[in-house]
């Protein structure tokens, strides 16, 4: 004898699921953050940095920031550099966790 609970009850799980799912926040462009400041207002941290000059070269250029000029790793792991974002020339930088810094 089959039950009717069954078929009820995979719907009901389906029609909950569906419905706790909320949108997934759509990222926003580069905060203007203060010197030393990355983009989610984290200080820029030395470290290990494994990203490579292109990584890091793409990560600013989603963020907004265009002419990317004098990229280089510091000693400290820190990736510092020049770009323009919004009409201006600012200093860049990105450490080894990813946060972002403009200036």
């Amino acid at each position: 004898m089959r039950s009717p609970l069954l078929p009820a009850a995979l719907l009901a799980l389906i029609v909950t699921g569906a419905s706790a799912q909320e949108p997934q926040a759509r990222p926003q462009a580069a905060p203007e953050a203060p010197h030393g400041q990355g983009a989610v207002g984290e200080p820029l941290q030395p470290g290990a940095n494994s990203f490579t000059e292109a990584q890091v070269r793409e990560r600013f250029a989603k963020m907004g920031f265009a002419e990317i000029t004098d990229l280089k790793k510091t000693d400290q792991g820190i990736w510092q550099g020049t770009a323009t974002h919004a009409g201006k020339q600012v200093r860049i930088g990105m450490d080894y966790r990813g946060n972002v810094a403009a200036q």
